[in-house]
């Protein structure tokens, strides 16, 4: 009986010691191994980065275009026969005849010849009037020149004038303008003393000082 007994025991123990594992148990272990693969992957997989975002380069602002066409350093043109331009310039340069305070009898004929120079940078048109502009004009009427003068050029003019029938000094003014009527350039005289005891020279190289003017005289004839 005992020897019965000691066999019992040891194939007790036998069977004991085989592992039993449940099927649920084993499904579970093989989704937390594949859960744990994947999250392995994840973190080895490189992470697609975007690409940088190029920013446009600034649009430039064209020029604006000047009023009246005109593009950026190009000069106007000047006025011709129009209002007065800064380019036109009148310089006295010398009594050719009846200089100052020449005397002259009543009622005398003579000519009076400035020497004038083109102070400007622009030639004086065929056109453009010499013309009285104050004083007392002696008879003498408006010349108009007959050809250009170019820039820097010297000229004579001549004016055909008569004493009044007065005595004393007289004075008449004259003055250079476009062929519109836009006075430009210095202002010269003649001068005479009616009544003084001789005849006006016909011709002198005599130089006399005229005067420049500031503003506009009205025109005349």
């Amino acid at each position: 009986m005992i020897g019965a007994l000691l066999l019992s025991a040891c194939g007790a123990s036998e069977l004991d010691l085989t592992p039993t594992v449940a099927p649920d148990a084993i499904r579970t272990q093989a989704v937390a191994t594949f859960a744990a693969d994947l999250t392995v992957t994840a973190l080895v997989a490189p992470t697609n980065t975007p690409a940088a975002t190029i920013t446009p380069l600034a649009t430039f602002t064209p020029l604006a275009t000047l009023a009246g066409g005109v593009g950026l350093g190009t000069v106007a043109a000047p006025v011709t026969g129009g209002g007065t331009a800064s380019c036109y310039g009148l310089s006295f340069v010398s009594d050719v005849s009846i200089p100052d305070n020449t005397p002259v009898t009543p009622g005398q004929a003579f000519t009076k010849t400035w020497k004038v120079k083109n102070a400007g940078s622009c030639a004086w048109d065929a056109g453009f009037k010499f013309a009285f502009v104050t004083g007392d004009a002696l008879g003498g009427t408006t010349f108009t020149l007959p050809a250009s003068v170019a820039a820097g050029a010297v000229t004579d003019i001549s004016i055909a004038m008569t004493a009044p029938n007065k005595t004393g000094t007289i004075r008449g003014d004259w003055r250079m303008s476009t062929a519109g009527g836009q006075f430009f350039g210095d202002q010269v005289y003649v001068q005479v003393v009616v009544g003084g005891g001789g005849a006006a020279p016909t011709n002198t190289g005599t130089a006399a000082t005229e005067e420049p003017t500031a503003t506009d005289p009205p025109t005349g004839d």
